[in-house]
């Protein structure tokens, strides 16, 4: 072989190589930036840049009230941001510059765990500053999205708001009907007879009836120090059912029917500024792309199963009023 001949095979082979790591190395750091920006959208990742002077935080709560994860699908718009709420109102209990809170309800509840904490976060808040908190319900704040408004000290909402729902669920399905159809066997090997409720019975039903009960006096509880009601008073419309606004406000639920604006106005004249700061998320255009991705992508027979799955609940005890088509 001539040496030019051999010169060229070995550049070749060497161009291969520096190719080959250089491809390696592009798609690992690719997938690393991809992976810690797919991590910081899930983790809800944001930026607390209050103003330096007087100001009123609002406090967004919309959708339904859960824990806040960093799995699942990418596509999936982050909604209600349970941990980076929190941390908000931590942040805002921390800065002199904050006057109090307006906490924007667009919510049908949620979990009973995280209801519960966001609305005990809230009063942490109050105890903590001695700065108020005004609510107003927009669409829907019923079931924990009402709960969570008893931290306040002034509630208003939309003259075509849903609120109420006090009251506690807890729910799943019995499929061996369809697994019988389906021949599918179902299979647990438990260490006592309570131990699979895949099977409900009366026993079992009984059971949860009481860890419902214990939820709900809890809900009453907090609804009766929220609004200045006895027990009993708040028990004679805590049955579930859901209230218009004008209905509310009769029942003593809420204080004033009003527009956003002017709710406001009216808290910017009574706290003397008419700053408002809202927590600014990093995530907007991320959700937006996967969004765009997810109605191109058909969905698999697996994932629309899951998604089955999911909405079937998991017995888990929730604040929450089912939504209407």
């Amino acid at each position: 072989m001539k040496k030019k001949q051999i010169i060229g095979l070995v550049v070749a082979v060497a161009l291969f190589i520096v190719t080959g790591v250089t491809s390696v190395l592009t798609n690992t750091l690719s997938e690393k930036l991809l992976e810690s920006s797919v991590e910081t959208l899930l983790a809800g990742d944001y930026t607390f840049d209050a103003p330096n002077q007087d100001y009123i935080g609002v406090v967004r709560v919309e959708g339904t009230i859960q824990e806040q994860t960093d799995g699942g699908s990418l596509y999936a718009s982050s909604g209600y941001l349970h941990t980076t709420t929190l941390e908000y109102i931590d942040e805002l209990m921390e800065d002199p510059k904050n006057q109090g809170i307006l906490l924007y309800v667009d919510s049908p509840g949620g979990t009973v765990y995280e209801s519960e904490e966001l609305y005990r976060k809230l009063m942490e808040y109050k105890e903590e500053t001695g700065r108020p908190i005004w609510d107003y319900m927009s669409h829907y704040a019923a079931s924990g999205g009402y709960m969570i408004s008893m931290a306040a000290d002034e509630i208003y909402a939309n003259s075509n708001t849903v609120t109420g729902s006090i009251g506690v669920i807890m729910s799943g399905y019995d499929l061996t009907g369809l697994y019988e159809k389906l021949g599918i066997r179902y299979v647990s090997i438990t260490s006592g007879n309570n131990k699979d409720s895949s099977q409900m019975t009366d026993e079992q039903i009984a059971i949860y009836q009481t860890q419902v009960d214990e939820y709900y006096q809890k809900f009453v509880e907090i609804v009766a120090d929220g609004r200045g009601m006895s027990e009993d008073e708040v028990k004679a419309l805590a049955d579930g059912r859901t209230y218009t606004a004008g209905q509310a406000l009769e029942l003593g639920l809420i204080d004033q029917v009003s527009l956003y604006d002017d709710m406001k106005d009216a808290m910017s004249e009574a706290l003397g500024t008419d700053v408002f700061y809202e927590l600014e998320t990093r995530d907007s255009v991320w959700t937006s792309l996967f969004a765009g991705i997810e109605e191109v992508v058909p969905k698999s027979e697996a994932q629309i199963l899951i998604e089955a799955a999911d909405e079937m609940e998991s017995g888990v005890p929730m604040y929450y009023a089912e939504q209407l088509p």
